[in-house]
């Protein structure tokens, strides 16, 4: 019987010898779906044998930022200049064995910084304890991709952080699947597809092992989207890339790297010298969209010194939660100057939004 991996590349072989156009797409879709479909079963299989041993770090602060890269490009100079960590630094690869984590002080934001192993060619099937490391970084707030201005094709390392289903700066596809009953497989667009028709999200739906099934497409969608929503384990992570030595760098060579990575927010930096690093933290507190919160004791002024800080778009409840979560289980409801207030000094129930720099008042029951 062949096992997982011949069956997959006997439809990876398939797709190849399969000539792309719109009369084979469906084809091709479904072979995809089928594969997707086996590798999420090869890797529920090993995951039975026992976990992967990973890197363990404890969370801390408002936010994570895994720095990735290849080896020896800089990364655990510019943790060291970030954090003031000590991460051990030498011009050979490999330098980093283990995680190695600092904290970023920042506009009263403690932002986590993990330096860690460089990443190389096949590390999504675990070479050079690339599993280890993608597990780490999936775990992420913010990726920091470091690149050698020498070497700045990042090809290779993209590759392996989609092949370990790793999505940068993307959202998450508006696509929901809901089993029915019966029926077989109801497609429900309520936008114009461009990119994949009905028929192939019905053929991929199916491959993926769905027999009754509503799916809504609430955004022009393509094949590799579709898979994306079937397989359901991939993360969506903003990225920010930082381009270093550009210290050493002749005329022009750091335009001719930014227009490679154009699609990318790019902040040119050398780790070495210590330059761009105030950009780069910007840069990185921006990404994260964090907010200060302003706490003010009932009767009494706020505390504009210490802000609290959480991430955009929480809640009242969320900032609760933040605090402790005894103010959410007691809570009766809290007052709101600022931004997000329709006049000073609202009342607000926990669903409401906050903004940067609102103050707040939370009202708990005695």
């Amino acid at each position: 019987m062949a096992t997982i991996e011949d069956q997959i590349k006997e439809l990876e072989d398939q797709i190849s010898n399969t000539k792309y156009n719109k009369a084979t797409e469906s084809h091709i879709g479904k072979l995809k779906a089928k594969i997707a479909k086996l590798s999420a079963e090869d890797e529920k299989r090993k995951a039975s044998k026992g976990p992967v041993k990973g890197f363990y770090v404890k969370k801390a602060g408002n936010a994570t930022v895994a720095l990735v890269g290849f080896p020896s490009v800089g990364k655990s100079t510019l943790l060291n200049q970030l954090t003031g960590a000590k991460s051990e630094v030498g011009a050979y690869h490999f330098t980093t064995l283990d995680v190695v984590p600092g904290v970023l002080e920042y506009n009263h934001a403690k932002i986590q910084i993990l330096d860690m192993p460089g990443l190389i060619k096949d590390a999504s099937r675990g070479k050079g304890r690339g599993r280890e490391v993608i597990a780490a970084a999936r775990a992420a707030d913010v990726i920091l991709m470091v690149v050698d201005i020498f070497n700045p094709n990042m090809n290779v390392l993209m590759k392996e952080l989609y092949n370990a289903a790793i999505r940068l700066n993307q959202s998450k596809p508006d696509v929901v699947i809901t089993p029915s009953g019966q029926g077989g497989i109801l497609v429900k667009p309520t936008v114009k597809l461009t990119k994949i028709d009905v028929d192939t999200i019905r053929e991929m739906t199916s491959a993926y092992g769905h027999i009754n099934a509503t799916v809504v497409v609430r955004e022009d969608i393509d094949v590799e989207q579709m898979l994306d929503v079937l397989a359901g384990n991939r993360v969506y992570i903003k990225a920010v890339m930082a381009i270093n030595k550009v210290d050493l760098a002749k005329p022009g060579q750091l335009e001719a790297v930014q227009k490679m990575h154009s699609d990318h927010v790019t902040v040119p930096v050398s780790a070495a010298t210590g330059m761009g690093m105030d950009d780069l933290k910007q840069t990185l507190y921006d990404t994260i969209e964090m907010i200060r919160i302003y706490l003010k004791p009932q009767g009494q002024e706020a505390d504009m010194a210490e802000p609290l800080i959480v991430k955009k778009g929480n809640t009242v409840g969320e900032v609760c939660e933040v605090i402790h979560r005894d103010f959410k289980n007691n809570f009766r409801y809290a007052m709101v100057w600022g931004a997000s207030a329709k006049f000073p000094g609202q009342t607000v129930g926990m669903d409401h939004v906050v903004e940067d720099e609102d103050v707040l008042t939370i009202i708990v029951k005695r």
